[in-house]
């Protein structure tokens, strides 16, 4: 009998719940549902959701110090896949496991969700910028969300050892061919509840749409960082016709996305990616209202997928909603498509079958 191929896979998993955390949930269940490989996980999530992502805090530093007792599983698996932040610290606390794995000739993967690494290398100086370049470089592949993120990787890794695979969202949330709602504009917000995100944006566009007494219905889900709540929630309370939902998931979260028909994502968040929620907007027919911004045009095309609105602009995401409230037709057509070029792309399965054929390219 064949011996299984051991893989460690080390960054956050659910909760909190960010598109990292979910990626890294759904690479181990792919693995772990292969016969020819055994797969165990080391969990880095920061207990509490911190809008600073990357961020040095002492608190953090002594967290991520205990995660360093279970460096032990490196000794224990051949292949170590990593999915480390996009700052210096974000990279250093997982030093230890870089240097150990590529001591002991592991294969080590990088994945990168994101689309700043690049500009965090380029601001650092001096002894900061060699230890950041030196931790990268001991990756053997890397795997990066889209063709235009290469160029994170491009300085650390060469170019033949970067490998593209795009997100995905669970099957569990494809819409059935029920009718779409187009009596009313349905607009709501699943992501974290952060400034750069856009979601101050998004609620004084909708304060707009009310004071021009255009009809809609608003839902905003995510995590809220306590230092924006206030703000936030008395934003929220200033409306007639829109309510905060929390934190939802699993059949909560199905049923946001099916009731809507508008998903808004305003981000100019500087270490965005390819937000899942995008493609979970698409997989439930919903037009898509988001920013040219990171890897999102690799995925998102304006008119045909939904509509580009320009970054940290009230006006231009107000005036967007406004045409789709006048041009309800909009909504069955795009989201037809949306549904249709999903399942053709962005499927679990098609995740499943482009990540195997990354962990199996040197065998």
């Amino acid at each position: 009998m064949k011996e299984k191929v051991s893989i460690l896979i080390i960054g956050p998993f659910p909760d909190p719940i960010s598109g990292v955390s979910i990626a890294n949930k759904v690479v181990r269940d792919v693995l772990k549902s292969e016969p020819n490989f055994s797969v165990s996980s080391i969990d880095t999530s920061y207990p509490v959701f911190d809008e600073e992502v990357g961020g040095f805090s002492i608190k953090k530093m002594f967290f991520y110090l205990r995660i360093n007792t279970s460096l032990i599983k490196i000794f224990k698996n051949k292949i170590i896949y990593i999915t480390p932040g996009q700052t210096f610290f974000g990279v250093l606390k997982y030093s230890s496991f870089i240097l150990i794995s590529s001591l002991f000739n592991k294969e080590l993967i990088i994945h990168v969700h994101g689309n700043y690494l690049m500009e965090e290398y380029k601001s650092l100086k001096g002894i900061k910028k060699y230890i950041f370049k030196f931790l990268i470089s001991k990756f053997t592949k890397g795997i990066v969300l889209s063709v235009s993120l290469k160029k994170n990787l491009t300085p650390f890794i060469p170019d033949n050892r970067i490998f593209c695979l795009p997100n995905f969202a669970e099957d569990y949330l494809i819409k059935e061919n029920s009718e779409l709602e187009k009596s009313e504009i349905r607009i709501f917000y699943l992501s974290n509840l952060m400034k750069e995100k856009g979601i101050i944006c998004l609620l004084k566009a909708l304060k707009k749409l009310e004071k021009n007494k255009i009809k809609y219905h608003a839902r905003i889900a995510g995590n809220i960082a306590i230092k924006n709540s206030v703000e936030i929630l008395e934003l929220v309370n200033e409306l007639d016709n829109t309510e905060y939902i929390g934190v939802v998931s699993g059949k909560n979260k199905k049923n946001l996305l099916d009731w809507g028909n508008i998903f808004v994502l305003p981000t100019f968040y500087k270490m965005e990616g390819q937000p899942i929620s995008i493609l979970e907007a698409m997989a439930t027919k919903n037009v898509i209202v988001t920013t040219d911004h990171a890897g999102i045009s690799d995925i998102f095309k304006d008119t045909i997928n939904g509509f580009f609105v320009e970054k940290n602009n009230v006006d231009s995401i107000y005036n967007i909603l406004s045409y789709i409230g006048l041009n309800r037709i909009e909504i069955e057509k795009i989201g037809m498509y949306n549904q249709k070029y999903f399942l053709n792309n962005f499927t679990l399965n098609n995740f499943k079958i482009n990540l195997l054929e990354i962990f199996n390219v040197d065998k």
